[in-house]
């Protein structure tokens, strides 16, 4: 049975005003969600204990605002879901999107399968495995992923899962940018695709939450060489058939 955060002594702190705004009606679920993190979590190695005090700041508002690049009924997979981010973060805070959640690791799934009891969630799937194992299996809108791999292999894993115009959303840190530009060759082989970089939350959360974005522009398939430029003519990394 799952204990309760105050029981532990461990206790995220309250959520601050920007968490009320980005959250809405599913704040008390994204609270409860902080307490199983502070709590459970933390006992079984999913976040360090240092992470708690900055829990809404760092972790669940830096994920939440991910859902501003999310279409209604976009259908989700996160790969790497360690302790829920963003996967869970997401699929609580929009109900409309269908969100799958795997994970290799069976004690990370066990916390995610009573997570997701816990707080309610149809529409969140929990599946033990991993991504390369899920292809030709599993074929979604947006895969997500947070602090799982290097580019390149991330995205060896990712791109096989999208459909036709999907994209990976690959939340990243300050050298985002630096990184995108040294996997370019290897990502421009993988598939077809246009990439960039965004930041999404700007006046929401600070800083604003980096993502490198990799849109796939084919239904499969290694890409042949050749540059591909988006719709306002700056050049994009990837390749055109």
């Amino acid at each position: 049975m799952t204990v309760g955060a105050e029981e532990s002594g461990a206790v995220p702190p309250e959520p601050p005003v920007e968490a009320v705004e980005i959250f809405g009606d599913a704040l008390p679920k994204a609270r409860r969600y902080a307490e199983l993190l502070a709590d459970d979590g933390v006992r079984r190695g999913l976040i360090g204990p240092r992470e708690v005090p900055r829990l809404w700041e760092r972790h669940l508002i830096n994920c939440a605002v991910v859902e501003e690049l999310l279409p209604e009924g976009a259908e989700v997979v996160d790969i790497g879901s360690g302790a829920g981010l963003p996967g869970l973060v997401l699929g609580l805070l929009r109900p409309d999107v269908r969100m799958i959640l795997l994970e290799p690791l069976l004690r990370r799934t066990v916390f995610l399968d009573e997570a997701v009891e816990i707080l309610d969630l149809p529409n969140v799937e929990v599946r033990r495995g991993r991504a390369e194992e899920a292809h030709g299996d599993l074929l979604t809108d947006f895969v997500t992923a947070r602090a799982v791999a290097p580019l390149p292999r991330l995205a060896g894993w990712a791109l096989p899962l999208l459909r036709k115009g999907g994209s990976l959303l690959a939340l990243k840190g300050e050298q985002a940018e630096a990184e995108l530009v040294a996997a370019e060759q290897a990502v421009s082989k993988l598939r077809p695709n246009v990439s960039d970089v965004i930041r999404v939350g700007r006046g929401k959360v600070e800083p604003a939450t980096t993502v490198v974005r990799v849109t796939v522009t084919s239904d499969g398939g290694p890409s042949p060489s050749g540059s591909q430029k988006s719709r306002d003519g700056k050049k994009k990394r990837g390749r055109k058939r």
